[in-house]
This record gives structure tokens, C-alpha cells and sequence, in this order.
């Protein structure tokens, strides 16, 4: 029995999640499901984006899912919080190209390992007179543990055995400047691991010019986030973009998406992302079977073309292709 986590959130959040639910209740694996609240709507009710209810139930459950937010005006993002408490440090973004869905190459396969709890997304920011200033804090302790996170990844992924260091410490000289040493203070112990580093700027123009060369990417919050999103436009769009969010106790998974307000309650969103992430999940509890025929189930289906939301060229509804998809493993 594996208690999990759910948190919707709001927007397509909620149907998204449903996909996710839908899909682990036809599994022969015993889940017990708790439910916690979090985002704009659960603002509008209790008085906060982030109950202390909801952060218990994470840190008391096997592992977590998380649909999508709506910003909140004047209040601190949900998902950044609850991954500060739950301490998922390392944040995995996954980029595959997809038989069937336009790619900028057919044979994209690399993943984004995001350093997830410094950096600007500390959220402290304050006034000084006619400025405002917003915190970037980088420590060596978290630069040396993502690192040590990718250079493992790629040991495991066994494909091009790289990790490229995504910095920009020609400007920030000591905050990307820790972050580069740390990375190569922790390549010395993986020598048979090819290494590089790039500017982020020219990282951006990689990932377009030459996609393929990469295996593994390390990169601090902000950069990180920025690259997968950009990533994600080379496969299809971020309604094939997963996540998972891994600490040394903690794991929480969710779509890269937003909640999309704007398509919300027509049960037209991806439900891909929302469900490769449950794979990503699965995988992390030890069900790495299950989750092998998840994400091979959702690449038969994408590869069909039968039954595709209109962001990948079709018409189908949301659970329309949640239950291709769950027809196809099982």
C-alpha cells in the first residue's frame, strides 16, 4: 500500500489530475490517496495559497502529485513553498521527441537537472528607497548536491555519459562562479563522465542549433526553469513535458504546465504531462515496470494520431485520451 499525496490545485489542474487518478486506480497496485488543497482558489477559502494541513500531508505520504496553481496576486507561489518544505532539492525535467509529433529533431533525448530550492527563487525581495532588490543565493553544500544528482543521472542513463554545467559566471562571478567550481569539485570523482560547461545564453542557442548534443544539463533554479520550458517547444509543447522533484526524503511530482485558465473546464488540456509525471512518480516508489509501460503506452498512442488533444494537432478530449492511454498498457 503506497499513500500518495494529491494536490490539484486549480485550472486544469483539477482535470489533469483526474487523468492521474483515473490511470492509478486501473493499476493492480494498492494506493491510499489524500487530499490536500493549494493555489489560487484554496487562497479564496482558507486565507492562504499553502495550508499547513496540505504541507503535512505530503511530508507524511510515500511520495506526492501535483497538478497546477494560478499565480496569486501579493502571495507566494504554492509549488516553489511546498518543494522548500519537502527540501526536493533536485528537479528532473525530462525532454523526449515523440514519433508522430513535430520535433525540431527525431531523436531528442535529454533531461534538465534543476537546482530547486536557491538561487532568485528564494522569493526574497525588498525596497530600498526608488529600488527594489530580489536575493540570488547559491551555496557550495546545494551546487555539489545537484551536481552529484546529474552526474549519477547520466551514470544511469548510460547514453552519451555527459553533464553540462549551464552557468553564467561571467557576470555573476561569485554566485555562478561556486556553482561552476562545485560541479567540477564533483566531476573529479566521475571521470569516466565527459564534462563541459556553457554560458546560458549560448546554452539557449544550443539547444536549437544542436539538441542532440546533449545528455544530462545541470543548471541553478532560474536558468533551469527557463531551458526546460524552451526545451519542451522542441518535442511538442509543454503538454509532453514531465517533472519530478526529488530530495533525500521527499518526492513530488508534477506537470511542467501552468494551469491554463484560459482552456480550463473544456477538457481539452494534455493529459500527457500530467501522466508521464505519474510514471516519473511510480518509478521513484520502485514501480519502474509500471512505469516503463506508462510512458510506452503514451508513446504508441502519440505515435497513432488517433486520439490527440488540439495542442498536438487533434480534437480529442482530455479523458478521451487519458483512456487511450490507459487502453494501451493494459
Amino acid at each position: 500500500m503506497y499513500n500518495i499525496a494529491i494536490i490539484s490545485g486549480d485550472g486544469i489542474g483539477l482535470e489533469v489530475m483526474e487523468s492521474a487518478e483515473y490511470l492509478l486506480d486501473k493499476l493492480d497496485i494498492n494506493f491510499n490517496f489524500k487530499y490536500g488543497e493549494a493555489g489560487f482558489e484554496c487562497f479564496n477559502k482558507n486565507g492562504t495559497t499553502l495550508p499547513e494541513e496540505t504541507i503535512k500531508i505530503a511530508k507524511s505520504s510515500d511520495a506526492t502529485l501535483f497538478g497546477a496553481s494560478t499565480s496569486t496576486p501579493g502571495q507566494p507561489s504554492p509549488i516553489i513553498n511546498l518543494r522548500k518544505e519537502l527540501d526536493v532539492y533536485a528537479n528532473l525535467r525530462p525532454i523526449k521527441s515523440y514519433q508522430g509529433i513535430k520535433s525540431l529533431k527525431d531523436n531528442i533525448d535529454f533531461i534538465i537537472v534543476r537546482e530547486n530550492t536557491e538561487g532568485l527563487y528564494c522569493q526574497i525581495e525588498y525596497e530600498d528607497n526608488d529600488k527594489i532588490i530580489a536575493e540570488r543565493i547559491i551555496t557550495r553544500k546545494a551546487s555539489e548536491k545537484i551536481s552529484e544528482i546529474a552526474f549519477k543521472l547520466s551514470k544511469r542513463r548510460n547514453k552519451q555519459n555527459k553533464v553540462t554545467c549551464v552557468h553564467k559566471s561571467n557576470v555573476l562571478k561569485k554566485t555562478d562562479g561556486v556553482f561552476k567550481e562545485s560541479f567540477y569539485k564533483v566531476a573529479e570523482k566521475y571521470p569516466q563522465i565527459t564534462t563541459e560547461d556553457f554560458y546560458v545564453d549560448a546554452t539557449a542557442m544550443y539547444l536549437i542549433t544542436n539538441p542532440l548534443n546533449f545528455d544530462v544539463i545541470v543548471s541553478s533554479n532560474l536558468f533551469g526553469d527557463i531551458l526546460s520550458d524552451e526545451s519542451a517547444g522542441l518535442v511538442g509543447g509543454l503538454g509532453l513535458a514531465p517533472s519530478g522533484n526529488i530530495g533525500d526524503d521527499n518526492g513530488l511530482f508534477e506537470p511542467v504546465h501552468g494551469s491554463a485558465p484560459d482552456i480550463a473546464g473544456k477538457n481539452i488540456a494534455n493529459p500527457c504531462s500530467m501522466i508521464l509525471s505519474t510514471a516519473m512518480m511510480l518509478d521513484y516508489i520502485g514501480e519502474k515496470e509500471t512505469a516503463l509501460k506508462i510512458n510506452n503506452a503514451v508513446e504508441n498512442v502519440v505515435a497513432k494520431g488517433k486520439i490527440l488533444t488540439p495542442d498536438l494537432g487533434g480534437k480529442s478530449k482530455t479523458m478521451e485520451m487519458t483512456k487511450a492511454i490507459v487502453k494501451e498498457m493494459i
